[in-house]
């Protein structure tokens, strides 16, 4: 179950993007932090953390840099600010993620990610759009 999706602890926006792109962001980089830490046995708090962190920690992160930037189309610049990092830490986590799609097992977790992310999205804007 996803909690705490409109909380006041979403990851950090852009300030100069409109407010309605700015939650909608938000909350799309908290749905794909939910389900990369959720597949990575995790908490979405350990993907926000301002450190470096535990090399398996580092790494779920860069996955779900590398979904929001492939999957969600977000820039490198909107990745890393979603993320408290900058843009050049986006790419580089991009970069380790693609460099990894050759091994088929990964490959097929990495599309599995990507799809539940993308499935929650969907879905969560669909009921939004039921509500208006």
């Amino acid at each position: 179950m996803i909690t705490g999706l409109f909380d006041a602890s979403l990851p950090h926006v852009s300030r100069t993007r409109s407010p309605g792109v700015m939650i909608e962001n938000a909350e799309n980089c908290h749905l794909i932090q939910v389900t990369v830490a959720a597949i990575f046995g995790i908490t979405p708090d350990a993907l926000r953390a301002p450190t470096r962190s535990r090399a398996p920690v580092a790494f779920a992160r860069q996955v779900a840099m590398y979904v929001a930037h492939v999957s969600f189309g977000y820039s490198l610049t909107e990745v890393g600010r979603l993320f408290g990092r900058d843009r050049t830490t986006a790419g580089h986590a991009c970069r380790m993620v693609e460099d990894r799609r050759d091994d088929p097992a990964f490959d097929h977790m990495l599309a599995a990610i990507e799809a539940a992310a993308c499935a929650c999205r969907d879905a969560a804007a669909g009921r939004w759009e039921t509500m208006n």
